[in-house]
């Protein structure tokens, strides 16, 4: 089984230690225990608080040489401890005398190399805070170089730290340098910083948790980075201020770990930054790259290597990866997606149906998930814009794969809805088609043959023989062709269907305005649900509810045995997997192979057989590539999330594009 660093990953950590105010060679011990900690679990990044050696709160303390000659001894002792100890890269926090000022300083050190000193920048000095009454600013460093443990190491804030075999590089801030309009970490994200690490002591006071919270978070994002934060606990003095040690590490504007605050203990806060993602971020947000030539952030920098030893027995994320990456997991996060992506459909549809004068609208309505959903939104729609639902010509058109469940729920939903419908039979259409296209469907001549004639025939076929893509394709398209001649269509297939290239060219495929497009299957399920139970009551709830239970099928071939329907799922595999690979395929423009290993890190190990995930990805990339020309001219529709297959915006792809590449790393 691979390591997790083969597939971008890299494991960091933010560590709050138990510490003695004044007391730098207890506190170094402390320091070296969660080093001990984070080497066991293969951490290569590990970051300590501000001026973690001595605590943050000794105050005067800090002009005693006393104090920081204890400091500078503790970190060497770290330093002993590093060259066998720990393998990665270490940040601790002490105050440093340089050019004669006194520093508020992080060290970063590896397998016994100090490799620079990054001070303070930003000092706050205001209601609890007196920062500047003890330590200078880094905009009055002068040297580039401090003498320590008699080697010359590099000081400024002008260091990175980078790592090449992993593509890790790594940025250093303090505190309250990421309260300020512009932090450093945004200029160090300019220039190639990828981990941006925090050192910090943040006091407690009510409120001050979640501002703290959405700071982390919003820098990680905006600086499209990994952005790991570590702040002192209750081991601080508590004079004045409590201090909880909080500690956070978030990836691009998601929160991936974070501790108990006021816990007496040590904190270590592990997780897995995926490098790879974040690459492919910046070069997807061509913006990012373009703050570079801004005159006012061409600030040079200088690049300290590091080393960090190969992890191999390292093979489960520490991070969570959700196996259904469209649908949240938690019940109002999924309450609020689904009602924002509702708002979006109806806005959309909105808008252009007021543009085109509010036309009689047509839409084909099945029993299944997606034409329901649409249905839903056009309703809705029509309701917001002060029109009658019977402007809708909703037509149910039954065909040799209808069951009676479907056709049943697509009346009754019609019906309680208060649209204007239909039932058209197309069975007699689709035979006279045939017949003029001299078609034989599963071999079956169709001379002299009736529809109830040709139907008694379909249910002799052995199973076997279930199987004919042109037969599907004709009454897919006499449906189309049914829609376009009663109004403005409006389109109901999905995102996943797309992706998959599940409908037929010029048929389902086609509409005037298409509300799914950007909608993938497992989140259609769940928006039908909250529509129910959110939207509409009484006899519509209950028939929506029975949609939701209701397997997913085209219902294009002649029913089984005891009326058994066509199963999509059976064809192009479960739609969780399909969308799961959809999710990281186009998101992050991830590898098979990353695929695969993402998908053994996810509840689908056990659910599903790594042969079984292997088959269903290949059919997957093989049917991606293959029905690019039918997304090529998609209908107009709404994006909703942030994957989308519209050839306008998301995704541009030549329709003759080789799988080949994609198909041989699977073998």
């Amino acid at each position: 089984m691979s390591s997790i660093e083969e597939f971008g990953f890299i494991r960091v950590a933010a560590a709050s230690p138990a510490i003695r105010l004044a007391d730098p060679n207890y506190n170094a011990q402390a320091v070296i225990e969660l080093c001990s900690r984070a080497e066991k679990e293969g951490v290569a990044v590990l970051v300590f608080p501000e001026l973690c050696l001595t605590g943050y709160t000794c105050n005067d303390l800090f002009h005693h040489q006393k104090l920081r000659q204890g400091a500078l001894e503790a970190l060497q002792k770290i330093l002993l401890f590093s060259q066998d100890g720990f393998t990665g890269l270490i940040v601790v926090g002490l105050p440093i005398v340089i050019d004669d000022q006194l520093f508020n300083c992080a060290a970063i050190l590896q397998s016994g190399h100090l490799l620079g000193i990054v001070p303070k920048t930003f000092l706050p000095n205001y209601k609890e805070f007196y920062d500047a009454r003890f330590f200078t600013s880094a905009h009055r460093l002068r040297s580039q170089q401090v003498l320590l443990f008699g080697k010359s190491t590099p000081v400024g804030t002008d260091l990175l730290f980078g790592n090449i075999r992993s593509g890790a590089v790594v940025g250093v801030e303090i505190c309250e340098d990421l309260w300020v309009p512009v932090p450093p970490s945004s200029l160090q994200a300019t220039q190639g910083a990828n981990l941006l690490l925090n050192l910090s002591a943040s006091n407690e006071t009510i409120g001050k948790v979640a501002y703290r919270r959405t700071l982390v978070e919003s820098q990680s994002a905006r600086c499209i980075a990994g952005y790991i934060y570590a702040s002192s606990g209750t081991g601080e003095s508590t004079t004045d201020l409590v201090f909880g040690g909080h500690c956070l590490i978030a990836e691009n504007g998601s929160f991936l770990a974070e501790s108990q605050r006021f816990s007496k203990a040590d904190h270590l806060v592990i997780s897995d930054i995926d490098l790879d993602r974040l690459q492919f971020n910046r070069m997807q947000t061509t913006s990012f790259g373009d703050q570079f030539s801004d005159v006012a952030w061409t600030k040079k920098f200088r690049f300290v290597d590091f080393e960090i030893a190969e992890r191999s027995k390292h093979r489960n994320l520490l991070r969570f990866l959700d196996p259904h990456p469209f649908v949240p997991s938690a019940q109002d996060q999924l309450k609020e997606r689904c009602e924002e992506i509702f708002h979006i459909q109806t806005a959309g549809l909105g808008r252009r149906l007021e543009q085109t004068k509010f036309p009689r609208t047509a839409i084909g309505v099945s029993g299944g998930l997606d034409s329901t959903l649409a249905l839903l939104v056009l309703c809705k729609t029509l309701d917001q814009c002060e029109q009658k639902r019977t402007s809708i010509r909703a037509l149910t058109m039954p065909g040799f794969g209808t069951s009676s469940r479907t056709k049943n729920n697509a009346i009754r939903l019609m019906q309680s809805l208060g649209v204007t419908h239909e039932e058209i039979d197309i069975r007699e259409i689709c035979l006279a088609e045939m017949k003029l296209l001299g078609q034989k469907p599963f071999g079956i001549d169709l001379e002299g043959l009736n529809v109830g004639q040709f139907v008694e025939k379909l249910k002799t076929l052995p199973p076997e023989k279930n199987s004919d893509v042109g037969f599907e394709n004709v009454q897919a398209r006499v449906r189309t062709n049914l829609l376009m001649n009663s109004g403005m269509v409006v389109g109901t297939g999905d995102l996943s269907e797309l992706a998959l290239g599940w409908c037929t060219y010029n048929a389902d495929h086609m509409s005037m305005y298409n509300v799914n497009v950007s909608v993938p299957k497992t989140l259609v399920k769940f928006l039908v649900k909250w529509a129910a139970e959110n939207e509409f009551s009484g006899e519509a709830r209950n028939i929506l509810l029975d949609i939701v239970d209701t397997e997913i099928s085209p219902e294009l071939l002649p029913l089984g045995p005891e009326g058994k329907i066509q199963l999509t799922e059976s064809v192009v595999g479960p739609y969780e997997l399909v969308d799961f690979f959809l999710y990281h395929f186009l998101r992050f423009g991830c590898s098979p192979r990353k695929i695969l290993f993402l998908a053994s890190q996810t509840s689908f190990d056990g659910q599903y057989s790594p042969e079984e995930i292997r088959k269903w990805l290949k059919i997957f990339i093989s049917r991606f590539f293959n029905n690019q020309f039918k997304r090529s001219c998609l209908p107009d529709g709404p994006k909703v999330g942030s994957v989308s297959l519209s050839p306008r915006g998301d995704w541009r792809m030549p329709s003759d594009a080789s799988a080949d590449l994609w198909l041989l790393e699977l073998e």
